[in-house]
């Protein structure tokens, strides 16, 4: 199997693309959300299905109601069309606290995302959420004095806590 440098590359910045979209949602950050769309973007994620600039927007504010949230993305696959479109699936359990300390709530679920590469910058054209299912997980907190460690909160924009150095 032949190794190709400029794919390796593409894999690369699609990840970061993907990486951009959770982590913008974990900080409520729509701004970096965005940088993960392109202007035009579509994506149905069930509630909402429309533009994904409007998406970003829509989950600063939905997800403000959790003290944090917790995107983890596993087995991404990703398949080249050309040299400029390629198809995607990435496998995400999400994990949000209560602001009152109540059970977490797990979302588990797939992204099937269509990229678009333009002047060599990869982004989501069309995202797919797909739903698997969800749970809550209940019980005490860990043993140990957590009081010391930043929150949840430390990292967003409505942040209680700053993280100063």
């Amino acid at each position: 199997m032949r190794i190709d440098p400029q794919q390796l590359a593409d894999r690369e910045a699609i990840r970061e693309c993907v990486l951009r979209y959770s982590r913008g949602v974990d900080r409520l950050d729509a701004e970096q959300m965005k940088s993960a769309y392109w202007p035009e973007a579509t994506d149905d994620h069930g509630r909402f299905v429309g533009n994904g600039h409007e998406f970003a927007d829509r989950v600063v504010g939905t997800h403000d109601r959790w003290a944090a949230s917790m995107h983890c993305n596993y087995n991404h696959s990703i398949e080249f069309d050309d040299a400029t479109h390629a198809r995607g699936e990435i496998y995400n359990v999400t994990y949000l606290l209560a602001k009152d300390g109540g059970p977490w709530s797990v979302w588990l679920g797939r992204y099937l995302d269509r990229y678009e590469c333009r002047d060599g910058d990869w982004r989501i054209i069309h995202r797919t959420c797909v739903h698997e299912g969800t749970t809550t997980i209940e019980g005490a907190p860990m043993a140990g004095d957590m009081s010391n460690f930043r929150t949840g909160a430390a990292d967003r924009p409505r942040g209680e806590t700053s993280l100063g150095t």
